[in-house]
């Protein structure tokens, strides 16, 4: 891995973060990306004992931005081998009569649009090279549905399927594509889709084991390190203390 070049979304906490302090430790160069420019280059001074970091303050929203960011690469940087599109977000849990618009859109354009601008982006070059890792964080949420998960798991149900077209358009080449399906997992994603309200977002993982940002790095560690023929499609995860539910039934007493 310490010939690779690593491109990351959403580096700067979360599942992001613990990947590239997992690819760090093998010496690979790094491109991370987020919104928030101080975690960035925190992140940056700690990793570069052991890698060569490039950093860029990204909102993936932003079409021109990506496409900017991408074209204006450092020489060294510029053959992306791993893209890791991890940025995305939930917002609210409410039912979808009740929910605020903007969050409906900022949802979609961040886990659809922004994965779409940056895979675009990155995967001519991987395919005029005839080889590069696209590796897309879905969730369970886009393959089990849950209350209040309405556009949050449309998003990931796309995430999910675009990862097996692409495959569709790649066959014939040495590029391959990922989806990772994590479940419940404690980072800063409940106190995100709660708006900073640590108290509730607590409550999600209490009294459970979940799955951390750890587990998803090694879980891409592993999925990297396969032997170039072998391509995991879709990978689903979970806590051992979380499951899928019963179906949901409204009984109505008869009159």
């Amino acid at each position: 891995m310490s010939s690779k070049t690593i491109f990351i979304t959403g580096a700067s906490a979360g599942f992001g973060e613990a990947c590239a302090r997992m690819f760090a430790t093998d010496g690979s160069r790094l491109v991370l990306t987020a919104r928030r420019v101080d975690l960035l280059i925190k992140l940056q001074e700690e990793l570069s004992a052991t890698s060569d970091v490039h950093i860029i303050p990204l909102d993936v929203r932003d079409r021109e931005a990506v496409q900017g960011a991408i074209a204006s690469l450092p020489e060294r940087f510029r053959e992306i081998d791993i893209l890791l599109n991890n940025a995305g977000l939930a917002l609210g849990l409410e039912p979808a009569h009740q929910v605020d618009l903007d969050d409906w859109e900022t949802m979609v354009d961040t886990n659809i649009k922004g994965l779409m601008y940056c895979t675009r982006f990155v995967l001519p070059g991987m395919v005029a090279r005839n080889r590069g890792h696209i590796i897309n964080i879905s969730s369970t949420a886009g393959a089990w549905p849950y209350p209040g998960g309405n556009v949050y798991g449309g998003t990931k149900a796309f995430v999910t399927q675009f990862s097996r077209n692409l495959r569709c358009d790649l066959l014939g080449t040495k590029v391959r594509v990922t989806c990772i399906q994590p479940g419940m997992a404690e980072t800063e994603f409940s106190k995100v889709r709660f708006k900073g309200e640590d108290d509730k977002a607590a409550g999600v993982y209490q009294g459970t084991e979940p799955l951390m940002a750890e587990d998803i790095a090694e879980t891409v560690r592993w999925v990297v390190s396969q032997p170039p023929h072998v391509n995991i499609n879709t990978l689903e995860m979970m806590s051992i203390d979380q499951a899928w539910g019963p179906f949901a039934i409204n009984r109505v007493q008869k009159q």
